[in-house]
């Protein structure tokens, strides 16, 4: 197998580095993760250098958070996965209900504070802000000036172009959370934020879309023309050379920090420990911000403006919006359920 440029440098990193003691009794290692560009990145960067090294096999378990959630759910007491990988909401619903366990040898020191959580039982792997995305082409088009605000999203010439995350999706709470915070409430009075959702902005809403594939398909059929989405999945719909924008909105952009952790069970691999600081080195978290768009939680990675066009870093950090998910997991089925029933029906 042809390794890239980054994997020999893993392997180089860790060719050192005594082996784990019963790595070679360990035959495959489970990792639950995204889908599409990310999976991709995994497979091409991290697996085979991962692979070789260790003389594992790894196994990708592809799914959104939700579907991770559900997978640690339906396995509880009898966990399969030893790895996963999901937004910051879902990954704190996983600490509360035990299905992480603590990480051994986090390279403290490296890490910026926003990826730290509760007793280290997971970590950020990157940093990605939540915005608005729009069609830089149809706009200069029609005359209409780039979105600025949150607010943007409730003008009437928009409807029916559109797309918002559904309120199962970490974007699509970020979207009811700020939609209650421009309306003077927030995570402990959300009312003000589904009157907001369901008398301004449903009517603008073409479809409440998760897949990112599909964003894409509907930005690219002219169907939708604005959209809430994340500033991650953007940089790749950016590299295809289609006409799109990010915006940090002036109100700000809430935080999504994409997280793992090592699955707590009897039969813990100490390659899941391994695994997690793989993703952690400066030269992968380089490889997410070019690739991907994340803003790096290893200070030690040398990431530039030209290496991330629209990644949180820098200035643009600084306009990110810490999201209270101790309140927010309290309520989110309720939420989930009022939103299927007076938003998205």
């Amino acid at each position: 197998m042809k390794l890239t440029a980054l994997a020999i440098s893993f392997l180089a990193l860790v060719g050192s580095v005594i082996a784990v003691p019963g790595a070679r009794a360990q035959q495959t290692l489970y990792v639950a993760g995204y889908g599409g560009f990310f999976e991709q990145t995994i497979r091409k960067e991290i697996i085979p250098a991962f692979e070789h090294t260790h003389h594992v096999k790894v196994a990708y378990i592809t799914g959104n958070s939700a579907d991770t959630m559900a997978k640690l759910q339906a396995q509880k007491g009898n966990q399969q996965i030893d790895i996963a990988i999901a937004d910051d909401g879902p990954m704190y619903q996983a600490i509360e209900l035990g299905f992480c366990g603590p990480i051994k040898g986090l390279p403290l020191q490296d890490l910026q504070p926003a990826a730290r959580f509760p007793e280290d039982k997971a970590v950020g792997i990157g940093l990605v802000g939540t915005g608005i995305v729009y069609n830089t082409k149809y706009f200069a088009e029609k005359g209409w000036k780039a979105p600025t605000s949150w607010r943007d999203l409730a003008d009437p010439k928009f409807k029916q172009l559109l797309l918002a995350p559904p309120a199962n999706n970490t974007y699509g709470l970020h979207t009811l959370v700020m939609m209650a915070r421009i309306q003077g409430g927030g995570e402990k009075n959300i009312e003000p934020g589904f009157k907001m959702m369901k008398e301004k902005i449903n009517p603008n809403v073409l479809t409440y879309e998760p897949s990112q594939g599909k964003v894409t398909e509907l930005f690219q059929s002219g169907q939708a023309v604005i959209a809430v989405w994340g500033s991650g999945p953007m940089k790749t719909f950016m590299d295809t050379g289609f006409p799109v924008d990010f915006v940090y909105p002036a109100e700000g952009a809430p935080l999504l920090r994409v997280a793992v952790c090592p699955i707590a069970k009897a039969n813990q691999s100490p390659l899941a420990h391994e695994w997690i600081k793989a993703l952690l080195t400066p030269e992968f978290q380089l490889t997410l911000a070019r690739q991907y768009g994340y803003g790096p939680v290893n200070k030690k990675a040398n990431v530039t403006e030209a290496d991330a066009k629209v990644a949180p870093i820098g200035s643009r950090a600084t306009k990110l919006l810490a999201i209270d998910w101790n309140t927010i997991n309290v309520h989110r089925e309720e939420w989930t359920n009022r939103w299927n029933r007076d938003i998205e029906r």
